[in-house]
């Protein structure tokens, strides 16, 4: 599966927040086999989420947006994403019943907040989705994610974005295999091996270069799991090799 990652913020383009999202959800995906071939940050703004959304749609098997989808006024990427795709946005009912209940028990469990705090939760807006979409309801924040058609709606908190993907996780399951060469060898000594390896067997391959925290890697990619593995093999043969860094 190719999959475009389309991360929604003006804080993190003004770097003011530092965009983890993007790159722990290219880990999750490449992990379990797929292929993310676009990451792409935007500002809060519904019409340029909607063009990204309505082109990406037809030109990925999968495209994740992550931003705001809380109600509050800046919170505009589910309807960027439902213009893109065409599509209404309507309100989900059960999900605003349990809204409703969210906000009683929080209510309860906070009086002091309530008392200091003139709270404006916006239930319509929190439970509004795309017509049709399937939602993605966790318990680790307040608004829902959802799928329309192959896009993939996530909080942009980080820990609600990760809920939201394990709930998902499955889809993203495909054929690719990648398997890491460790070697104290500099990255420009290693352009014939590069090279070579890449004919002689039906893989790709990326050099990242050594710091000096940790070895340099390469990457080997394919998704022929014996291709991959006598590539390794060959490589192996050919660079001097380091031990895995135990973050690794």
């Amino acid at each position: 599966m190719n999959v475009a990652i389309v991360t929604v913020g003006d804080e993190i383009l003004a770097g003011s927040t530092t965009n983890t999202n993007a790159s722990w959800l290219a880990e999750a995906i490449t992990d379990r086999g797929s292929t993310v071939e676009r990451i792409l940050t935007i500002p809060d703004d519904r019409a340029l989420i909607a063009d990204y959304v309505s082109r990406w749609a037809d030109e990925f098997e999968a495209v994740i947006v992550t931003g705001g989808i809380g109600g509050t006024p800046d919170d505009v990427t589910v309807e960027g994403v439902a213009d893109g795709l065409g599509r209404d946005l309507v309100v989900h009912e059960t999900i605003r019943d349990e809204l409703l209940e969210k906000a009683a028990a929080f209510r309860d469990e906070n009086p002091e907040l309530i008392d200091e705090y003139d709270l404006d939760l916006d239930l319509d807006a929190a439970a509004a989705i795309p017509e049709g979409a399937t939602p993605i309801v966790t318990d680790a924040g307040w608004a829902p994610g959802c799928i329309a058609e192959n896009v993939y709606v996530f909080a942009g908190i980080p820990n609600e974005m990760q809920a939201m993907f394990e709930h998902v996780a499955d889809e993203f399951q495909g054929d690719a295999i990648a398997r890491t060469v460790f070697t104290p060898a500099p990255e420009g000594s290693l352009h014939d091996v590069l090279e070579g390896v890449t004919e002689a067997f039906d893989v790709a391959v990326g050099s990242y270069p050594r710091s000096e925290e940790r070895p340099g890697r390469i990457r080997v990619r394919g998704t022929d799991e014996t291709a991959v593995e006598d590539a390794v093999a060959w490589l192996r043969k050919r660079v001097e090799t380091a031990d895995s860094p135990a973050s690794e």
